[in-house]
């Protein structure tokens, strides 16, 4: 190790708002994003989380057509990120500066698009961008052009978990010596037919349509599954040293890191969290800390009866004689997918930064497969955070932890 890793700047593009305040501020808010979506007219599930509409301060690429939803929504985090660090691509050494992307699906959107060209119109219909804009890479290969990044550029892919996984790629490469600075990030843009279908297939997503600003409800007694949504999430990663030479302000440090694997099933998660506990042990460790030293825990917190009770499983076991606060930013900005450990992992560090816990939309009491914990509810907590951990899990049985200290 070649001392601490700091986070010295961030962006957020979620269904909350464009940025990294308006995400926080709607969260802190307890305020739902789930709406009817005429994009999904038609299927089991029509309703969804989505980014509000860029404008022309985000869109800055030349000809945004060229380039899949998810791609653009990195776009305009990695441009927040940048400004927050007070970092330029044009003065910086791109030799030195590494870029880590996890995505869920890639440009899925470009994919559905042309399959459906391919399908009505022949192969002649299909553009020649498709591969540029559907390959899970590219949103990494895009932003690097965009930026002069000629240090590692590397994509993750851990479905839920690939926001997270980028997170710790980077700082691996920064612990290695392999770069001065990185950008761990984490986008995805599944809002498609192809996707809600699928998903709403397997019972993974809320049917209360009555009522779909209130349909994620994250270790609730009446939750019935997640709602779909997209964004993006930014951070830059670099060492205590490096930020001071620069006198960067740091926001925070991630001070300790793990991932492990259930081996359970292909999409229900372990339902003792067992490799859950042994990640968030390992990043404890690797922080100097024990789990008495946490205040405060990011869940997962999908709004599945599966996910919560594992996860709920996990926190009774883990903190067996104080109860650090829990909440899950799901309740209000839907499941982003693979961006949700970026986009959750910024939330962190706010967390521990402004002493704040934000609350749990929606969550109005628990069941006996989560009681125990102390969700945040109602309203934002004030409180001590000295050490606060982010947890990320995905289908195929990855859990992610990042554990983020003042």
């Amino acid at each position: 190790m070649r001392g601490p890793v700091v986070v010295t700047g961030t962006g957020l593009v979620t269904p909350a708002g464009i940025g990294t305040e308006a995400t926080w501020a709607g969260v802190c808010a307890g305020r739902p994003t789930a709406r009817p979506d005429p994009g999904l007219d038609g299927l089991p599930v029509a309703f969804s989380a989505r980014v509000p509409e860029l404008g022309p301060e985000q869109l800055t690429v030349r000809q945004p057509w060229r380039y899949d939803r998810s791609t653009l929504l990195l776009f305009a985090a990695a441009q927040e990120a940048l400004a927050d660090a007070g970092l330029s691509s044009t003065e910086w050494d791109g030799t030195r500066v590494a870029l880590v992307v996890g995505s869920a699906a890639g440009g899925v959107a470009t994919l559905e698009a042309q399959h459906g060209r391919l399908l009505a119109d022949g192969p002649g219909s299909v553009s020649p961008l498709t591969m540029t804009g559907f390959l899970p890479n590219m949103t990494t290969g895009h932003l690097a052009l965009r930026l002069g990044i000629t240090g590692p550029s590397l994509h993750t892919s851990t479905a839920c978990a690939s926001g997270a996984s980028a997170v710790i790629t980077a700082a691996l490469l920064l612990a290695t010596g392999q770069c001065d600075l990185a950008l761990a990030a984490g986008t995805d843009a599944m809002v498609t037919p192809l996707c809600a279908a699928a998903f709403a297939k397997m019972g993974a997503l809320s049917r209360r349509h009555d009522d779909p600003a209130r349909a994620s409800r994250p270790f609730d007694r009446d939750r019935d599954g997640f709602v779909l949504a997209e964004g993006a999430g930014v951070l830059v990663l670099e060492h205590a040293a490096h930020a001071r030479a620069r006198q960067a302000r740091p926001l925070a440090t991630l001070a300790g890191y793990a991932a492990t694997g259930d081996a359970h099933h292909a999409t229900a998660p372990d339902p003792e969290g067992t490799a859950l506990r042994r990640a968030v042990t390992t990043a404890l460790t690797m922080a100097g800390a024990g789990p008495a030293d946490v205040d405060h825990i990011n869940a997962h917190g999908t709004s599945t009866p599966l996910n919560d009770r594992a996860e709920a499983a996990a926190i009774r076991r883990l903190y067996p004689h104080h109860r650090p606060t829990v909440t899950s930013a799901k309740g209000s900005l839907g499941h982003t997918m693979g961006a949700a450990g970026a986009v959750e992992a910024v939330l962190t560090l706010l967390s521990v930064g402004r002493q704040l816990a934000p609350p749990t939309a929606n969550f109005v009491a628990p069941d006996q497969d989560t009681d125990g914990l102390d969700i945040v509810a109602g309203a934002a907590r004030p409180q001590r955070i000295d050490l606060a951990l982010s947890h990320s899990l995905g289908f195929g049985g990855h859990n992610t932890v990042l554990a983020f200290t003042r």
